[in-house]
């Protein structure tokens, strides 16, 4: 019994599940590898057809090849009594001449190299328009070719086709002593000449055809134009005119080398090979071409893909039932885990997990969910009972602020008002010492002042006292330039210069009051932070319907990583407290919640020599 228990446990647990998940990922990827090995027989078959393609082609050149060998055992049979067109006739020709050696009518070049070298020679010339019109009527006429634009061929200014291609024989004949009685040279024109290239079509192709399209095809070509073909155009008409593509042309007649590849012919992808026919002295006059039709090794393709598609298919049914079952029994029990904590972040502190799993680990987890919500419970309430303290605590704290805020208020008022009166001689005369005994006097009461200000405004913020009453104001002269001269002694005292450059005029809405505070905090913090004899500078620009002021001084830019502190409360940076300024750390707190409560924003931007201060406010009507 406890065996068997163990063997449930290691059943139902995450582990195993996973296990037959990767059995599914194995058979996704033995499916992955069939597509490969799809890929690599499509590549195979490919090949095999370039490598059919080839060979085809040698044969097809040895279909002419042998044309050649018949006209030269029939030519050793002539002589020069008989009648050229008898002989004509009989080896189907299209022209023939017996000519003496010490004539100069020779045209071919075959001729006079067979001639030169006093030995049959065979091969493909091309014969001039002159020489065709003197042949016999009608010839040229028959052999004129219309050029024709297709797809993907090659660009040319040529209309029409006026000079031939032929096969031709030439054979010298000698007497007993070896001198030349005359030769014999004939041959057949290729142009529209369609029975050799079906010939080698059906010797080499057996008349295959695959869609009522002939599998193979032969064509072969003046310079860069088809004159002899069994290649179909759209119209199902031989291809009689049309060219070879750029790219073939610069292959094979330009540089005299073989292309075998995929190429498109006139409306079909075919598998080609394609070769220079040259003449007797070796310059590439055509081109001999063999093409297999793609479409069935495609089609063989796509029959091959489709069973793979099948087979990929049926998998991913098998997969996807399986990965089903599999994520449901996962995914469930999960699922109410994750109910049940978005419910406890939602406040549903006495909500429990109740589902019920067979897997060992979410078990455990739920377990631990339950247990971490009790905990958590009472956590809670002890934490409440405490806030509750603690915000007893803060009222007395800010009420107990407030007071002695407010309380030493009117006293430091009256105290720097006579302490004053005393420095500056009004109640009679003092000596050195006495003026500067009461010098410090009055700068600590001015920090004291200050101090008690910033915590009452800090006490009416923290308890929301601070309520926003606007009126009309305009922004330099009710706003900063009060501010400006309240503070003015105190900034010729450090040898500072404050120049105000805030634009006449400029309204806007707010509290005078509050904003006096905001005024009073930057320029007294410029004043107390700046360099001694340097320069406060206050601007002010129209930005659509906002007002954008600058207060900037001279002195230690502030470092990136302290601008957020700044406007923190208590906040002190390092730099200051280095250089002994003192102060509370509430001046731009409280500024930044009186220019925020009035709908604008505040920040920083360090110099090279100095800080600017700039906030917003919405612009007046």
């Amino acid at each position: 019994m406890q065996e068997k228990k163990q063997g449930e446990k290691s059943v139902n647990t995450i582990k195993s599940r996973l296990l037959l998940s990767f059995l599914s990922i194995i058979l996704v990827l033995g499916i992955s590898k069939s597509v490969m090995v799809y890929y690599i027989v499509e590549k195979d078959i490919i090949e095999r057809a370039q490598k059919e393609v080839k060979i085809r082609l040698n044969t097809v050149r040895a279909v002419y090849i042998r044309d050649l060998d018949t006209y030269r055992t029939e030519f050793t049979l002539i002589s020069e009594k008989d009648n050229p067109d008898t002989i004509k006739g009989k080896l189907e020709l299209d022209y023939l001449y017996i000519v003496k050696p010490d004539e100069h009518n020779i045209r071919s070049d075959i001729a006079s190299e067979a001639l030169r070298q006093n030995r049959g020679l065979g091969g493909i010339r091309i014969i001039s328009k002159e020489e065709l019109l003197e042949m016999h009527d009608g010839l040229y006429d028959r052999i004129k070719i219309e050029v024709k634009e297709t797809e993907q061929a090659r660009p040319t200014t040529l209309k029409v086709l006026e000079n031939a291609m032929a096969v031709e024989y030439a054979l010298p004949v000698t007497e007993r002593s070896g001198k030349t009685k005359y030769i014999i040279y004939g041959g057949r024109i290729i142009n529209n000449n369609n029975g050799i290239v079906d010939r080698a079509r059906n010797l080499v192709f057996e008349k295959e055809f695959y869609n009522e399209k002939p599998t193979g095809t032969v064509t072969i070509f003046q310079d860069d134009i088809r004159i002899a073909t069994n290649v179909l155009d759209k119209e199902g008409n031989r291809a009689i005119g049309t060219r070879v593509s750029e790219a073939v042309y610069k292959k094979v007649v330009e540089e005299g080398n073989t292309w075998v590849a995929r190429a498109f012919v006139v409306t079909d992808w075919y598998l080609t090979a394609y070769e220079p026919i040259k003449d007797i002295k070796g310059h590439v006059i055509g081109i001999l071409y063999v093409g297999i039709l793609e479409a069935p090794f495609r089609d063989m393709s796509r029959d091959i893909l489709f069973g793979i598609i099948t087979l990929i298919a049926l998998a991913t049914m098998i997969a996807a039932i399986v990965s089903y079952i599999l994520a449901e029994s996962i995914s469930k029990p999960i699922k109410a885990l994750l109910n049940a904590t978005s419910r406890f972040a939602g406040g549903e502190l006495d909500y429990r997990v109740k589902t019920v799993t067979s897997l060992e680990e979410l078990t455990q987890l739920y377990e631990a969910f339950n247990n971490m919500a009790e905990r958590l419970e009472g956590k809670r309430k002890k934490l409440e009972e405490g806030n509750e303290k603690l915000k007893e605590l803060n009222k007395s704290y800010l009420d107990l602020i407030g007071f002695v805020a407010h309380e030493l208020k009117g006293i430091l008022a009256s105290t720097i008002l006579n302490a004053y009166t005393v420095r500056d001689g009004f109640l009679g005369l003092i000596n050195f010492k006495q003026r500067k005994a009461l010098d410090s006097i009055t700068r600590n009461l001015d920090y004291l002042e200050s101090t008690v200000k910033n915590f009452l405004n800090l006490s009416r913020i923290e308890k929301g006292e601070i309520k926003i009453s606007k009126i009309d104001l305009l922004l330099k002269e009710d706003v900063f330039s009060v501010s400006v001269e309240a503070f003015s002694k105190q900034a010729s005292e450090k040898g500072m210069e404050i120049i105000d450059n805030i634009n006449k005029g400029i309204k806007l809405k707010g509290d005078a009051d509050l904003l006096a505070i905001v005024a009073n905090n930057l320029v007294g913090n410029a004043i107390k932070y700046g360099s001694k004899d340097g320069k406060i500078i206050l601007t002010s620009s129209i930005i659509e319907s906002k007002i954008e002021i600058n207060v900037y001084n001279d002195g230690i830019p502030i470092k990136e990583e302290d601008k957020g502190k700044l406007f923190k409360k208590f906040s002190r940076l390092e730099s200051q407290q280095k250089r002994k300024v003192r102060g509370t750390g509430l001046g731009l707190f409280v500024t930044k919640d009186i220019i925020e409560k009035h709908g604008g924003n505040i920040w920083v931007e360090p110099g090279e020599n100095g800080n600017s201060f700039i906030f917003t406010l919405e612009r007046g009507c």
